[in-house]
């Protein structure tokens, strides 16, 4: 299927019925039941999943083919933003020439910086990454003001200069981001009978270009180029004295890795038309860090389940606080009730870092490869229970005949 060997091809098809179908599997509670709380299937939420998933695929071309870890990929995010809300302002509400617009222009900016980076490698490169991203983030804070609005943020009025496209729609408000006249506002909800299903036109689009992301990510693994990558990652002085130039191949990686920053970067822009200096910082950069890493660098599937992870813990564990906590331990006497939710208010609410961070320091030391060999150390343990119970049935067959 496309091109693919029916390993990927499966790979593919999972991850396109669990992108098209989650707002029904993220939402397995009914509404008003105190496990609702932990239901993920509204929009916005949805929409992060998709577009931090473009974000670590994106990275884990560069740090897990080819080993080479940037903590300055949140500049070709910001830088994506913001060119995509400029699309906004001077051309056209429609979101396609602004994401467009927005892979092009962080493609270009990725290029000179990955041209000056890779000069140098291992911790040398990694800091002059981290540099160029707090320069950038200096830059769009306070020198570059005119352009990107300083620490206000970039973000669309009624006097932008539009040349497609109204400036203002009838009731005098702001015009809303679309795809050829479909809002990306829209939502469609479904309700059958305790459970609310929402099916927003922005999540869609989002995941639609996830999976061709996707795609494109296998294709690059599966590629020469994907193997050179990967030779370059083991060995590259090795690689270099067979008289291969490895940084032509390094710099393509980057740039690639730099356009699917954007691309995220872009869609963000698309379903909230507003562009800050703080999706630039350095705290973004190492977040997509933890997402491959936590997801398992260098795998196809590994970022995407890292990205909806971290994003799912940042979403719904910060917002238990004290009230919901004396909810869930009512049942219990109210010392016994005071005593649970002073142990697990350190852990929740704003103290969600500390639970993520002790989650993924069992993740580095029990599963260094991340989720997804948590997964297949799951999938071999159940094969092998499988297969010892077939084991034992041809036995008893093989007894009972013998009798």
């Amino acid at each position: 299927m496309f091109g693919l060997d029916s390993k990927d091809s499966k790979l593919l098809l999972i991850v396109a019925v669990l992108a098209l179908a989650a707002p029904f599997i993220l939402n397995p509670f009914p509404a008003g039941s105190e496990l609702a709380q932990f239901n993920a299937g509204y929009p916005d939420l949805m929409q992060r999943f998709v577009i931090f998933g473009i974000f670590a695929i994106g990275f884990n071309i560069l740090f897990g083919l080819t080993g080479y870890l940037s903590f300055g990929h949140a500049a070709f995010l910001g830088v994506g933003s913001y060119s995509a809300v400029w699309m906004f302002k001077l051309l056209s509400m429609n979101v396609i020439p602004a994401i467009i617009l927005s892979v092009i222009v962080a493609g270009l900016f990725s290029l000179l910086i990955g041209y000056v980076s890779l000069r140098r490698s291992g911790i040398y490169f990694s800091i002059l990454t981290l540099a160029f991203a707090q320069m950038s983030f200096n830059l769009a804070y306070s020198v570059l003001t005119p352009i990107t609005n300083g620490e206000t943020g970039l973000q669309l009025t009624l006097d932008d200069p539009r040349v497609l496209g109204q400036t203002a729609t009838a009731d005098g408000s702001i015009p809303v981001t679309n795809l050829f006249g479909l809002e990306m506002r829209s939502t469609y909800e479904l309700v059958l009978g305790a459970w609310n299903f929402q099916f927003n036109a922005g999540y869609y689009l989002s995941a639609v270009i996830m999976l061709a992301s996707f795609y494109m990510a296998i294709r690059i693994f599966r590629s020469p180029f994907g193997l050179m990558l990967r030779a370059v990652k083991t060995n590259q002085t090795r690689l270099n004295y067979t008289g291969m130039n490895s940084r032509p191949y390094t710099l393509a990686a980057f740039v690639v890795s730099g356009m699917y920053a954007g691309l995220a970067g872009g869609l963000m822009a698309s379903m909230d038309p507003l562009a800050g200096a703080e999706r630039m910082q350095w705290t973004a950069s190492g977040e997509v860090v933890l997402m491959t890493i936590l997801g398992g660098a260098g795998t196809l599937l590994g970022p995407v389940l890292g990205a909806g992870f971290i994003k799912y813990f940042e979403n719904i564990f910060s917002k238990i606080n004290d009230n919901v906590l004396h909810g869930w331990f009512a049942f219990l006497p109210d010392g016994m009730e005071d005593l649970l939710v002073t142990i697990v208010h350190p852990f929740v609410g704003k103290g969600w870092h500390l639970t993520l961070g002790l989650l993924f320091m069992m993740v580095v030391i029990f599963l260094p490869g991340g989720l997804i060999e948590g997964g297949q150390r799951l999938g071999k343990l159940l094969r092998r229970k499988s297969a010892k119970q077939d084991d034992e049935d041809a036995n008893k067959s093989a007894s009972t005949a013998a009798e």
